[in-house]
């Protein structure tokens, strides 16, 4: 398979994408983007995953109505306020790509729309409608980290790559941006994630592509056991690049579905380490297993144990609380069998054989685990299937930024 390269630009490094993201008065402090707009010169091939909480902001519904043709131009999203649990919520949601639609004359079912931030409040038409004609002017080839800004909620970094690659000797290209700090714990989705790239794919398996990918990117990855009710991964591939249309599950398909998972998993562990009050990346690599399902299940249940998370914290190589998680998985598991080590740039500790504690330092399990990037290594031995989950570590300050959250 032909190499894929890390590249710069985001939403705007595949060809005939601009972006821009502004302050329109939605957020009070005026520092802040609250509003971002992702723009395709063409129409695209356009797919989306959502939320499985019953309770789902109004733009979710409006974004899921409109691209039923499989078809989409345009990203509108405003932070600060989720547009959710309000009566008039599908209103402004539609109004939001009227409004997009008659500056940029292009149909307004061709707009996804997204909305982060507080839920239950009110959300007024007034300063997306006139922050539209700035977000307009202001869009640009270079405009991708503007937009990833526009996004932000809690989140401390932006979160964005973009990545090149080759089908049919043609250079192609796919870009994302990301939010998601806190109320992560994805069924999809709970976070905001805009895809763009120029190939040339039939939207059918652009879903196909995006739903298969999800299940071990985003849907791997916990902050705080929270489903969100907003959010969503979306894609738009504009064709521009020039390759042969992709029609079948064929090898240039594949190319682009490993292109697709390189960059969701960037995302992911960007998220997963953007955690609120995070201090560590979290992963769980599970191993050994019977079936990707039990993997997937007992990687998941590690990363969420508040206990693990905390330990993790105090860099306490307390791996009791690895097997803990396990053992209340659910899943198929052999305890007997069970292998737990921690890993980091500063090396790898067993800790656990066959289910039972074995002799380690101390000292130097405390030196790996006090790293910014830890590994949880999890030999189930037991198969040949293998899963990772993303987390992150709990902290004081995960209490904090949501003890106030919305005041």
């Amino acid at each position: 398979m032909d190499t894929i390269n890390l590249i710069d630009g985001g939403v705007c490094a595949p060809i005939g994408f601009t972006a821009n993201g502004v302050h329109c008065g939605i957020r009070k402090n005026t520092t802040k983007k609250d509003l971002a707009l992702v723009l395709s010169s063409t129409q695209a091939d356009a797919a989306a995953v959502y939320t499985t909480n019953l309770v789902k902001g109004a733009p979710l519904t409006v974004t899921k109505n409109n691209l039923s043709d499989g078809k989409a131009q345009a990203i509108i999203c405003n932070s600060g306020n989720a547009n959710t649990c309000n009566a008039n919520g599908i209103e402004i949601a539609e109004e939001m790509c009227k409004l997009l639609s008659d500056e940029l004359h292009i149909n307004k079912t061709d707009v996804i729309v997204g909305s982060t931030g507080v839920i239950g409040q009110p959300l007024s038409i007034e300063p997306i409608k006139n922050g539209i004609p700035n977000l307009i002017s202001g869009l640009s080839a270079n405009g991708s980290a503007n937009a990833a800004e526009g996004i932000m909620t809690t989140d401390t970094k932006m979160k964005e790559i973009a990545l090149e690659f080759n089908i049919n000797g043609k250079t192609c290209r796919i870009g994302g941006i990301a939010k998601g700090s806190g109320m992560i714990h994805p069924n999809m989705a709970t976070m905001l994630v805009f895809i763009t790239s120029d190939v040339n794919i039939d939207s059918g398996l652009l879903h196909t592509a995006l739903f298969n990918t999800v299940q071990d990117t985003f849907n791997m990855i916990s902050v705080d056991g929270d489903t969100s009710t907003n959010d969503m991964v979306s894609i738009m591939a504009n064709g521009l690049a020039g390759n042969d249309r992709i029609v079948t599950e064929d090898e240039n398909y594949k190319i682009f579905l490993s292109a697709l998972n390189m960059l969701m998993t960037n995302l992911s562990r960007r998220i997963a380490k953007d955690g609120e009050g995070a201090t560590k990346l979290l992963e769980c690599v599970v191993s050994g297993a019977k079936t990707k399902d039990i993997a997937r299940t007992v990687a998941k249940s590690v990363i969420c144990s508040s206990l693990v998370k905390a330990a993790m914290f105090g860099s306490d190589a307390n791996w009791g609380r690895v097997l803990c998680a396990i053992g209340y998985s659910g899943a198929d598991v052999d305890v007997t069998k069970v292998d737990v080590a921690f890993k980091s740039a500063k090396g790898t500790i067993d800790v656990c054989k066959d289910g039972a504690g074995v002799p380690f330092s101390e000292e130097i399990a405390k030196e790996i685990l006090l790293e910014d990037e830890i590994e949880i290594l999890v030999s189930l031995n037991s198969g040949n299937e293998s899963a990772t989950a993303y987390g992150c570590d709990l902290t004081y300050d995960y209490v904090k930024i949501n003890g106030d959250y919305r005041t």
